[in-house]
């Protein structure tokens, strides 16, 4: 069974905190108030919001909670700033982009400290996650200065064709709990780049480090209205009426696909363009040709990576039945050395789910698939408090018809099922409204060839367990979402393309 750091074979033993004096100051220096063109202020109704430290439930800060007003306020913000951003060269726009990314290298211990007592993951992977968002900063501050069009001769040879690229307009960008700075710089860092302004809310739930970041941006140099924040409880009575706004002209979302489908119908009344990056029900599919030491290393980073919650979390283990007694064996043994705690503590790898509705939903879906005739080989069950924990937990054989094969886990349960054949492979992991990533481990390369042109999927690991990378473009097929984050296709979400026709100058 997994290890928690409460016991020593059912002995209780003291866990220290070293870090509670700078847990306290890092808290102490984040702003706890809107930021609203260019000024930090409290929320019109005077309300706050208290965020907690998943580990043990306590109040971390309290902060501005906005109100719909404060929500216009903070969209009148971005619609002054615009032209003036649109208007400033892309190099200025680059070097400021570039002083973020530099800052938060001086400061990613801060963020990534802040991440673990707000979210909950460990220490180890929120600095992974200051890594993988600074490099959303780089990426985008290089590719500024790269937007390009097109002149050349229409094919009657009667005039000139130029096509140019230009920043869409004020955008509204909604980002998710689980990787609280990561979703931040994937949407803040093309936008600026692109020449928008933005109001961005972030999750109840993690507020923290974006608001943290938004203070960065400001020591950057950002100009006053182009990054606006707001946080709130109610999100979507002060979120409504920004996406219905007529001058809003682009919402981006991460979160799960119910949200989004509501979302989208308030983005039609104004033809909003819309990025939409939703749910995930992600195939693992192992042949019976894998490299079963990769396999297992693949399925451990793209199970148990931020505690399982994630949208690019792999979810389906699709199993040759010839190795799946073996695959099982090996990362039971992974997962039962596995250790469960505050992701402050030394060599902590599963910290706490980030609340009681994750844990009830982790629990459900594992009783539902150990009722249809599924073995627990480890885990499966929720730690007393306090704290929301869930043991890491591998299941196997598991049926068809089981919620766990239908529903986005997003908690650290890794469920197997076993196939036969290749097209019994293809047909399982295709078999999901959801088309986000897929990961397939063979060291047939014919194969591996057959499989990106057959999975319904907008991304692909081969024989990897992580896929996501700022150089490459993030998104999904079906169900998954609209649109691509990161890569050369990332800040053409952020700009609209115009089409002039000129006579021919002959």
């Amino acid at each position: 069974m997994p290890r928690h750091p409460s016991t020593d074979e059912g002995v209780p033993v003291t866990v220290t905190t070293p870090t509670v004096s700078r847990e306290s100051e890092l808290l102490a220096s984040v702003p706890d108030a809107l930021f609203i063109g260019g000024e930090w202020r409290a929320a019109s109704a005077g309300k706050t919001l208290k965020v907690y430290d998943p580990s043990n439930g306590q109040v971390v800060k309290e902060i501005a909670d906005a109100s719909p007003a404060d929500g216009i306020a903070a969209l009148d913000a971005a619609v002054e700033a615009f032209p003036s951003w649109a208007a400033t060269p892309a190099r200025e726009r680059a070097e400021i982009l570039r002083r973020a990314f530099d800052l938060l290298q001086e400061r990613k211990e801060d963020f990534a400290l802040l991440m673990t007592v707000e979210m909950g993951k460990p220490l180890a992977e929120a600095r992974g996650e200051v890594a993988y968002g600074g490099e959303f900063l780089r990426w985008f501050s290089e590719e500024t200065a790269r937007i390009q069009g097109r002149y050349g001769d229409n094919p009657e040879g009667t005039g000139r064709m130029i096509v140019s690229q230009h920043p869409v307009g004020p955008c509204f960008l909604i980002t998710p709990w689980n990787f609280p700075l990561a979703m931040a710089t994937r949407k803040i860092a093309p936008a600026l780049a692109a020449g928008c302004t933005v109001v961005i809310k972030p999750a109840e739930l993690t507020p923290l480090t974006t608001l943290a970041f938004a203070k960065l941006l400001e020591d950057a140099g950002l100009p006053k209205g182009v990054v606006n924040v707001f946080t709130t409880s109610t999100s979507g009575a002060v979120s409504e009426p920004i996406i219905r706004d007529p001058r809003l002209r682009k919402l981006s979302f991460t979160g799960s696909t119910q949200v989004g489908q509501r979302l989208l119908e308030q983005a039609a009344q104004g033809v909003l363009r819309t990025s939409m990056e939703l749910g995930g029900n992600a195939p693992f599919v192992v042949f019976d040709d894998a490299d079963l030491d990769k396999a297992v290393d693949g399925a451990m980073a793209a199970k148990f990576r931020n505690i399982g919650q994630a949208c690019t979390a792999a979810n389906r283990f699709i199993v040759h039945r010839s190795v799946a007694g073996e695959f099982a064996r090996r990362v039971t043994e992974r997962v039962d050395a596995l250790k469960i705690g505050r992701g402050t503590e030394d060599g902590v790898a599963i910290g706490p789910l980030i609340d009681d509705r994750a844990v009830a939903k982790a629990a459900a879906l594992v009783a539902d698939a150990v009722a249809r005739g599924a073995q627990v080989q480890t885990g499966g069950e929720a730690l007393d408090g306090p704290g929301t924990f869930y043991q890491p937990t591998v299941v196997t054989d598991v049926q068809a018809g089981s919620d766990i094969l239908r529903e986005e886990i997003f908690g650290p349960v890794l469920a197997i099922v076993p196939f036969d054949t290749e097209d019994e492979a293809v047909a399982l992991a295709n078999d999901t409204e959801y088309g986000l990533v897929s990961y397939v481990f063979t060291e047939s390369l014919a194969r591996g060839q057959r499989m990106i042109e057959r999975l319904e999927t907008g991304m692909m690991g081969l024989n990897m367990g992580v896929v996501s990378n700022a150089a490459a473009p993030f998104g999904g097929w079906k169900m998954s979402g609209l649109g691509r984050e990161g890569g050369a296709e990332g800040i053409h979400e952020y700009l609209q393309t115009k089409y002039t026709l000129t006579p021919n100058p002959f």
